[in-house]
C-alpha cells in the first residue's frame, strides 16, 4: 500500500469513527443525556361516579362510588395533605397516607375502615354527580396533579361547578 493510500484509508477510518460517535450520542436516551430524573407520577386511574344499583344513600351504595389513584412509578409517594375535590368543592384531604410504588388506592365516598388499598371519606351523601362532574387531584401545596371529567358540558362544569344530585 502506498503512503497516500495509507493516509486516505486512515482518514476514511477516522471519518467513519466520528460519524459513528455522533450517531451514538444522538441515540442516547434523555436520562443518559443529562435530563432530570422522573418525579413520582400519581394520577386518577378510574372513577365510579354512579354506584351500581339504586342510589338509596345507604353506606353500601355510598361506598360503591369511588375514585382510584395509581402510582405508576416504583417509588412510594407521600400523599399527606393532598386533596381530591369535586366541581362543587367537596374536598377529601389525605391524612398520613403513603401510596406504594406501582400501587392503586380506592377512595370511597361512604364510611369504612381505611386500609392500604381502600380509603373512606366518611360521608353520608354522594359526592360525584352521575350526569357530570370533575374529580381534581392536587398535591399538598395545592398544585394541580390530575383531573377526570365526565358527562355533558365538562368545560362549563369545571369553571362554574354544578348542582348536586
Amino acid at each position: 500500500m502506498s503512503a497516500s493510500a495509507s493516509v486516505t484509508a486512515r482518514r476514511l477510518a477516522a471519518a467513519a469513527l466520528a460519524a459513528s460517535a455522533l450517531v451514538s450520542v444522538a441515540a442516547l436516551p434523555a436520562s443518559a443525556a443529562g435530563a432530570r430524573p422522573q418525579h413520582p407520577k400519581v394520577g386518577i386511574s378510574a372513577v365510579q361516579y354512579d354506584s351500581p344499583g339504586r342510589d338509596d344513600r345507604s353506606n353500601r351504595s355510598l361506598n360503591k362510588e369511588w375514585v382510584e389513584l395509581t402510582n405508576t412509578t416504583r417509588h412510594t409517594v407521600n400523599l399527606d395533605g393532598w386533596t381530591l375535590e369535586d366541581a362543587s368543592g367537596h374536598t377529601y384531604t389525605f391524612d398520613h397516607y403513603r401510596l406504594d410504588g406501582r400501587a392503586t388506592v380506592r377512595i370511597h365516598t361512604g364510611e369504612g375502615r381505611d386500609t392500604r388499598t381502600d380509603l373512606y371519606q366518611d360521608r353520608r351523601n354522594y359526592v360525584w354527580n352521575n350526569d357530570r362532574d370533575t374529580a381534581t387531584l392536587r398535591n399538598d401545596r395545592g398544585r394541580f396533579i390530575d383531573d377526570e371529567s365526565w358527562g355533558r358540558d365538562r368545560d362549563r362544569d369545571h369553571r362554574h361547578g354544578d348542582a348536586r344530585r
